[in-house]
């Protein structure tokens, strides 16, 4: 702890910025998680300052509340829902990078941004915590920005986010590090004409495509290729659903990716960057379980319903559980990942195990698993975020 008392004035706390929500189609999962992080970081310890990133990108310095960033009623939250009564959260057209927006009371607690421009605030803080998901979060893009602006942060650098979020790649490095990932075909726009055209041309244009597909089978997943929280993933059983499937992905990202349904369970592990340069840390597995009625593990499942959830320890044979965790550690690795991560995998009917993606920037709202399956682990959660936080401060600045 000496590192962190020298890193900053012994006369204040840590000054951490909690940025959320985002341009992605992830933007209310990623409030959620925001006000978890409010709500369980140890303010003994940290100033926090809870910066929001609307959907049009204009950065919101917003109140500290985060019971107001929790699904009330079946409605999720935004990053407008931190914002008082009566606060301007509009492009502002100043000559200066942050605006004052007046919140309800008059105090004054709001700052906007314009959208593209930078924030003046991270100049003022000592560790940036970005719980973004998905494109422009967790692709590399706000990683490259606080690179640039000297800030530390949490999570994982460029590389990392970036190739872990396009899942092409993803799998490429995987397979490259001799890891088993299942079966799967990736679907550019040039492979899979759209328009009112499409049918008479699909054949010709995309039979490649059709012949890889073909040697899948059904049923199919089909998803955008850097997307995340089953936002634009449906299952496919025959051509119809297909093209369907293929469209609705395509409304999230150009470039889909088509995997083969995996007879088996799905099986998650919680990773964390190791202490000084040791080998990364896992978590006691964790199972999937989808009770309620929904035909795969989708956005439904993953933070509305109820029903679902997970069996911690993962009900496996115990030799499975550890094969996993080495993999899951194999897998941080083989993307140079640093901070925190998620593996997925697949376990097999028949005892096999594949690696289907790992996750640079895990849900972290209550509802998810990451958080639990450390808990169980034996790692509370104000005490897995202040190991983040002193990961990233431990950082020396330039490459890494």
């Amino acid at each position: 702890m000496q590192g962190l008392e020298e890193f900053v004035s012994e006369e204040r706390k840590i000054r951490v910025a909690v940025v959320f929500g985002g341009r992605g189609p992830e933007h209310q999962v990623s409030c959620m998680g925001g006000g978890n992080m409010l709500s369980s970081i140890d303010r003994s310890r940290y100033e926090v300052i809870p910066v929001g990133i609307t959907t049009d990108g204009s950065w919101v310095l917003v109140a500290d509340a985060p019971e107001r960033l929790a699904v009330t009623d079946g409605t999720l939250p935004s990053v407008e829902a931190v914002a008082e009564p009566g606060s301007v959260l509009v492009p502002w057209s100043g000559t200066d990078a942050v605006a004052p927006a007046t919140t309800a009371d008059g105090t004054g607690a709001l700052v906007a941004s314009a959208p593209a421009q930078i924030p003046h605030l991270f100049g003022e803080v000592d560790v940036v915590l970005p719980v973004l998901h998905g494109p422009y979060g967790e692709d590399g893009t706000i990683q490259g920005l606080l690179e640039m602006a000297g800030v530390p942060y949490v999570g994982a650098g460029v590389l990392a986010s970036a190739v872990s979020m396009d899942k092409e790649y993803m799998k490429l490095i995987f397979k490259a590090r001799g890891l088993p990932v299942g079966p799967y075909v990736v679907v550019r726009a040039q492979d899979w004409p759209t328009g009112a055209d499409s049918a008479g041309v699909l054949a010709v244009e995309a039979k490649r495509v059709l012949d890889d597909l073909a040697d899948l089978g059904w049923p199919l997943f089909v998803k955008p290729a850097r997307g995340g929280s089953s936002i634009g993933t449906s299952k496919a059983h025959d051509m119809a659903q297909l093209q369907d499937a293929i469209a609705l992905a395509r409304q999230y990202d150009p470039k889909v990716l088509v995997e083969a349904a995996i007879d088996g369970a799905e099986i998650e592990v919680s990773v964390l960057e190791g202490i000084d340069g040791a080998p990364p840390d896992t978590s006691v597995p964790g199972q999937l379980r989808v009770d309620g009625g929904e035909e795969f593990w989708d956005f439904e499942a993953k933070y509305l319903d109820a029903a679902s959830g997970m069996t911690i320890p993962a009900p496996i044979p115990d030799s499975a559980r550890e094969e996993i965790r080495r993999l899951a550690a194999a897998a941080f690795d083989a993307v140079s990942c640093e901070g925190l991560a998620r593996v997925d995998f697949f376990y097999t009917t028949d005892g096999g195990i594949l690696v289907n993606e790992i996750n640079t920037m895990p849900g972290l709202s209550p509802a998810s698993y990451f958080q639990k399956m450390w808990e169980v682990s034996g790692l509370p959660f104000p005490q897995l975020i202040d190991r983040l936080l002193q990961t990233a401060l431990r950082k020396r600045p330039g490459l890494r």
